[in-house]
């Protein structure tokens, strides 16, 4: 259930540069997590899913660099 009253007096961040902050940091969790994924790929010398992982990482680095973008664009008032 969400909230349509809730914008950031909880956490003194307003809800949306709060969620963008959330979403980078899980597309960085992700990349990190799927760095072990690919590894244990790669030791069972499966590469059909090390790419797809590689992929899969690939993509949430780029959402996560794109969030960065758009947070320090809006922390900048920009």
């Amino acid at each position: 259930m969400t909230s349509s009253t809730e914008t950031g007096g909880a956490t003194g961040t307003p809800d949306k540069d709060y969620n963008l902050i959330w979403y980078v940091e899980a597309c960085l969790s992700n990349a990190l997590r799927l760095e072990s994924y690919i590894q244990d790929a790669e030791r069972d010398k499966d590469t059909e899913v090390a790419d797809l992982f590689r992929k899969a990482q690939a993509d949430s680095r780029k959402g996560a660099e794109i969030g960065k973008g758009l947070l320090r664009a809006r922390l900048n008032g920009g």
